[in-house]
């Protein structure tokens, strides 16, 4: 083995020149080149009043919808309206048979010319018994006899016109209108029928009046809390139906062309949800708004002043919670902790973190390191003004 030994140290010997050379042509070079910071693309932070939406399921009702009943029995003669068509406010829908009560009213007047020949001859003796009396032909009590009976007379008058107004309103009511403008729907009674005036044999039809239209919706005591100290604190609160509008959303994506405006407001927390009921009014001229059709309603016209908000982008999670990279005066990326507020259509409000000025990273995230330097390239907005 010892005729190995010279081979094995001229070996070595080589392997640490090799080494020195490949060090010192490393020195020469001017050692290994350190890597460039990572490009990244930042917005400026400003502050500004950020528009705020919120969005509820909500459901369409017509404004007034009111039922078309019978006022008095009998056969009902005649249908005037087309079923489905639109009617006008006192147009005649329904002709009842109206022999019976024209018969009821000829009685009453009947009675009323009757009352008021009675009435004529109390008059008379009346006047004859008061004569009679200042002659001395007469006694008090035939006078005050009379004057009783013209009181009597007058009073059956007055009854007997009473009778006859009530008869020619039952003659009235065989002609039955419309108490308001608006759709009809199917009729309840066919011609021919004998119908009443109790129960559901009285009711003829349904008037729906969906122009305008009602929108109504719910909202949780929270988010009403929340919106009203913020309309309170900027001395807005009492006007809010001046400015807050409503905006209506389709299933399928497409936005009802009017605004709503917020017309009503529960006074108190549904015991079984626990929300706030409100409604809004829309005009609804073209009918595109079908009473029971559901749709989204998005309440605007909020704003929230002197806001922060942060692009969706730039914001990132970790165990220390919702953080963003700013960038520095250095150029060196820094880790900032955030609290996050309502999400808006530029990204999210933040409640505590930044402030005016701050340069948010929004590109390039993967690469950035806190506190290690980075390169600015260009400002990208996300909805918000660099």
């Amino acid at each position: 083995m010892r005729f190995l030994l010279p081979r094995t140290r001229i070996l070595r010997a080589a392997l640490a020149c090799l080494l020195l050379s490949i060090a010192d042509g490393a020195v020469a070079q001017g050692g290994p080149k350190a890597m460039p910071p990572p490009e990244v693309s930042v917005v400026e932070i400003k502050a500004g009043p950020v528009p705020l939406t919120f969005e509820f399921a909500a459901r369409v009702a017509a404004s007034r919808e009111v039922q078309v009943r019978a006022q008095v029995g009998g056969i009902l003669l005649k249908r005037n309206f087309v079923e489905g068509a639109d009617v006008e406010a006192g147009e005649v829908l329904f002709e009842i048979d109206p022999d019976v009560y024209k018969a009821e009213l000829a009685k009453a007047e009947a009675q009323l010319q009757q009352a008021e020949a009675q009435l004529s001859q109390a008059s008379r003796d009346a006047d004859r018994t008061t004569r009679l009396l200042a002659t001395g032909s007469g006694t008090e009590r035939a006078r005050d006899d009379a004057l009783s009976a013209q009181e009597l007379a007058r009073a059956s008058v007055a009854g007997a016109r009473a009778q006859v107004k009530a008869a020619e309103l039952q003659l009235s009511y065989t002609r039955v209108t419309a108490p308001i403008s608006g759709t009809t729907s199917l009729e309840r009674v066919p011609e021919g029928s004998l119908i009443s005036t109790s129960g559901d044999a009285g009711l003829l039809t349904r008037i729906t009046q969906d122009d305008p239209a009602f929108i109504n919706f719910a909202v949780t005591e929270s988010q009403f809390s929340w919106v009203r100290a913020l309309l309170e604190a900027q001395g807005q609160w009492d006007r809010a139906a001046d400015f807050v509008k409503l905006k209506i959303v389709f299933g399928d994506g497409r936005v009802y062309d009017k605004l709503g405006t917020i017309d009503f407001l529960s006074s108190g927390l549904d015991p079984e949800t626990g929300t706030l009921r409100l409604r809004a009014v829309v005009p609804n001229p073209e009918r595109r708004l079908l009473p029971g059709q559901f749709v989204r309603a998005v309440v605007t016209g909020i704003t929230l002043n002197d806001a922060i908000v942060v692009p969706s982008v730039a914001v990132s999670q970790g165990p220390q919670g919702t953080f963003v990279y700013v960038v520095n005066g250095e150029g060196k990326a820094e880790l900032r902790p955030i609290t996050l507020g309502r999400e808006v259509e530029a990204g999210w409000v933040v409640d505590q973190g930044l402030r005016a000025g701050d340069r948010v990273v929004t590109e390039g995230l993967v690469k950035v390191r806190p506190g290690a330097p980075v390169k600015v390239t260009a400002a990208v907005a996300q909805g918000i003004r660099p």
